[in-house]
C-alpha cells in the first residue's frame, strides 16, 4: 500500500512537470522574436534638460522633423552620468538610469535591470515606457549616439575625476570613458556626440552656476571636462555653455527658461538649431 502511494506521487510530480513544461514551451520565445528590434538613427541620453518634455515641442522631436531622421528621446529626468553614493537612499534606485547603467545596458542588449526597478519618486512615470523604448533599438545600427549629460552630476557634486582610476564610474569623466567604452563595443561605426550644460541660474538662492559649488567644482567645470573628454576620447561635441545663453544680467533667466534651469520655448529653439546644426556636420 505503501508502495502504491509512492508510485502515485511519483507519477503525479511528472504529470505536473510535463504540464509546466508545456506551459513553458508554448509561452516562451527567444527575445529576438517576441522584441522586434527598431532601426533608429539618433538616440539622445540626457537629463530633464530634454527629459522633461516629451512632446512635440521637446528637442528631440524637433531634431527629428528638421534632421529627417528618427530620433529617440532616452532622457531621464533627475539622473547623472556617474553613480551616486549609496547613502542617499532616494539616488540610489535611479543608479541604473545613470549614463553608465544605461550604456551597459545598450552593449548587452537587456534593459531587464532597468525594467525591473519601480520608481516612485515625482516625474518618473514615464521611465518605463521610454526604458522599454531603449530596448527595442538595434544599437549596433544607431548612426548617432547622444550624451547630454553633467548638470546633475554638478548639483550632486559628483567629483569629476579619479585620478587614480579613469573609469570610475563614480566620477563624471569616469561614468561618460566607461559609457562611451559601451557604446563603442556595441556600435564601432556609431558617432558619439556630447553636449555641454546650459547654464544655469538658481532663483531659490540668488546664484548663478558660476557662485555655486555643490562640492565638485562650479558648472563650468563640468563642462570644461567635457570638451576634454571629446579631446581624449576623439567625440564630438557641441557647446551649449559658452556664448549661447546670455547671462549678463540676472533677468536673462527668463528669456531662456522658465525657471533658471528647465528651457522654455525660446530656449528649446535655441538648443534645437545649434544642436541640428551640429548634427548635420559630418565628422
Amino acid at each position: 500500500m505503501q508502495g502504491r502511494e509512492i508510485w502515485r506521487k511519483i507519477i503525479y510530480g511528472i504529470v505536473v512537470g510535463a504540464l509546466f513544461a508545456a506551459l513553458f514551451l508554448v509561452s516562451f520565445r527567444p527575445r529576438e522574436s517576441f522584441t522586434d528590434r527598431q532601426p533608429i538613427s539618433i538616440v539622445i541620453f540626457g537629463d530633464s534638460i530634454f527629459g522633461e518634455i516629451r512632446d512635440e515641442e521637446a528637442v528631440p522631436a524637433r531634431l527629428e522633423e528638421i534632421l529627417g531622421k528618427s530620433v529617440y528621446n532616452g532622457a531621464f529626468g533627475g539622473t547623472c552620468a556617474a553613480r551616486v553614493e549609496p547613502e542617499r537612499r532616494l539616488d540610489y534606485a535611479r543608479d541604473v538610469f545613470s549614463l553608465a547603467e544605461l550604456a551597459k545596458s545598450a552593449e548587452s542588449g537587456d534593459f531587464g535591470v532597468q525594467q525591473s526597478i519601480s520608481m516612485r519618486e515625482s516625474n518618473t512615470e514615464y521611465f518605463g515606457d521610454v526604458i522599454d523604448g531603449l530596448d527595442a533599438i538595434d544599437f549596433s545600427g544607431v548612426e548617432i549616439i547622444v550624451i547630454q549629460q553633467g548638470l546633475n552630476d554638478y548639483h550632486a557634486g559628483v567629483p569629476i575625476e579619479n585620478p587614480d582610476e579613469p573609469y570610475d564610474e563614480r566620477t563624471f569623466m569616469g561614468a561618460v570613458r566607461s559609457a562611451v567604452r559601451s557604446f563603442r563595443r556595441v556600435n564601432p561605426q556609431a558617432r558619439i556626440v556630447m553636449i555641454t550644460p546650459v547654464y544655469t541660474w538658481y532663483i531659490v538662492s540668488g546664484k548663478t552656476c558660476e557662485e555655486t559649488d555643490n562640492g565638485g567644482g562650479v558648472l563650468e567645470d563640468y563642462v570644461n571636462a567635457d570638451l576634454r573628454l571629446a579631446e581624449e576620447l576623439d567625440l564630438e561635441v557641441i557647446d551649449v555653455y559658452h556664448d549661447f545663453y546670455t547671462h549678463e544680467e540676472w533677468e536673462d533667466w527668463r528669456l531662456y527658461s522658465r525657471d533658471g534651469l528647465h528651457p522654455n520655448e525660446t530656449g528649446r529653439k535655441m538648443l534645437t538649431e545649434r544642436i541640428a546644426e551640429g548634427l548635420s556636420l559630418t565628422k
